[in-house]
């Protein structure tokens, strides 16, 4: 299958998706949330994620701890609080492709959704990267993140029909490609969007197994 078309199945998978980002999306606009993730973000670059306590973020945010714990378990879940939408967003794209697409065309549709959405808020990814590479445990706790999302890939695929190893070695490839793009979207010199960094990805990835 063509790159166009599977440009084109991305933005099929963003069409069905995006009305339910956008509900999601509410949350992450300048209210309490809003302004928690944003005084979280700059503390942590100042300081350090470990120097920073929860009542320092909700000192910074203009608000009360009491405000912050609505909204977050722990300062951890203003890194980690979106996992499970992304993890939603892509399940449902890989659900929602065109019956008949190919498993490897089928992820990465459902990961140029979720590129075109992540678009949005490259400076919060910017940051985030940023505070999770200086933390060995936080670097842990995102590994975990994307082998559990890398999972339910593989069970969306599996349910679309796709028989193992072949749903498992598919999901793997599709993390391993988003998370090569991912970290040369947020390259300090990078110009390119993540969608057009994610279908290079896989262009390499498909003519090493090609030439293998």
């Amino acid at each position: 299958m063509s790159v166009a078309v599977i440009s084109l199945h991305g933005m099929m998978s963003v069409a069905v998706v995006g009305r339910r980002y956008a509900r999601c999306m509410a949350r992450w606009k300048p209210d309490g949330r809003g302004r928690l993730e944003q005084a979280a973000l700059e503390l942590f670059g100042e300081r350090g994620f470990e120097k920073v306590t929860v009542a320092e973020i909700a000192a910074r945010a203009g608000l009360t701890e009491r405000t912050f714990f609505r909204h977050y378990a722990d300062k951890r879940e203003v890194l980690f609080g979106g996992g499970p939408m992304l993890q939603e967003l892509l399940v449902n794209a890989v659900t929602d492709a065109p019956d008949g697409t190919a498993p490897i065309d089928t992820v990465a549709g459902a990961l140029d959704a979720v590129a075109a959405l992540l678009g949005a808020r490259r400076d919060f990814a910017l940051k985030r990267h940023a505070v999770i590479a200086a933390n060995a445990e936080l670097r842990e706790r995102e590994l975990i993140k994307l082998a559990l999302i890398a999972a339910s890939l593989a069970e969306a695929l599996r349910a679309r029909g796709v028989k193992e190893p072949a749903a498992s070695l598919t999901a793997e490839a599709g993390i391993a490609v988003f998370r090569v793009a991912f970290e040369r979207w947020v390259a300090p010199k990078n110009r390119q969007t993540l969608a057009r960094l994610i279908r290079s990805s896989l262009d390499e990835l498909k003519a090493v197994t090609a030439g293998a």
